[in-house]
């Protein structure tokens, strides 16, 4: 019979996995702040190239830090993917909040390394109009989409779902209208920025609210995947 487990270990390992939460959240903003701040800059005017190149970028980042961190701390790296965890699968709504906590640390601090990596300044404010009710919708997709690509991939191994969420991260850059933030810690973070990636604050609620609206759209899909994986693992043992 296994020895329990401290109060005190416990508390280090939700520690470790929240550090875990902000390092790689933090690098997923470095690399769509900053292949966006390179797009821009070598694509000569091109915006469709630099947007290839920045939704190329971003999708193979994801691939890395989800194989890198999933196994420690789930590499959500999202606070939809979160709280989504927290409805379905019984995620601790303490370990939720710190989270959370990280998520949006992390990305604010990303964003930040990308101005200094790329000599400019660390403070900015977005001015990016990114609005209406077609970029709205499309925000609800995307995270009605990424949500489902991440549950839907729990039969299968842990690269797969690496795979595929950067593998559709970089096809939403390219099939919404909002060019797929969909994820409330990204759009705060990407307010302060007034490189390629960037948008205006005023228009950040909406799109958080947006990807909100894709989560309770996307919960009864989700519970029903996840029965799914849990009857099939049954049948299995």
């Amino acid at each position: 019979m296994a020895a329990p487990v401290s109060a005190s270990a416990r508390y280090r390992a939700l520690l470790f996995s929240t550090a875990i939460e902000f390092i790689a959240t933090a690098f997923l903003l470095i690399a769509v702040v900053g292949s966006g701040i390179m797009a821009e800059r070598l694509s000569g005017g091109n915006t469709a190239l630099a947007l290839l190149a920045n939704a190329l970028a971003t999708g193979f980042a994801l691939i890395a830090l989800i194989l890198a961190f999933g196994p420690i701390s789930g590499a959500h790296m999202n606070p939809v993917v979160t709280l989504a965890a927290a409805m379905t699968d019984g995620l601790s709504w303490g370990k939720t909040g710190a989270y959370f906590a990280a998520q949006f640390g992390g990305a604010i601090a990303g964003v930040w390394l990308a101005h200094l990596m790329f000599d400019l300044p660390i403070l900015q404010i977005g001015h990016h109009a990114r609005t209406g009710a077609g970029q709205w919708l499309a925000e609800a997709v995307a995270t009605f989409g990424l949500l489902a690509v991440i549950w839907g991939c729990r039969a299968r191994s842990a690269p797969a779902t690496a795979f595929a969420v950067g593998a559709y991260i970089a096809g939403a850059y390219w099939f919404t209208a909002s060019t797929s933030f969909a994820n409330p810690a990204v759009t705060v973070a990407r307010a302060l920025t007034d490189s390629f990636a960037g948008i205006r604050p005023i228009d950040a609620p909406e799109f958080v609210l947006a990807q909100f609206a894709g989560l309770l759209l996307a919960l009864p899909l989700l519970f029903g995947l996840s029965r799914a994986v849990t009857a099939d693992r049954r049948r299995s043992s």
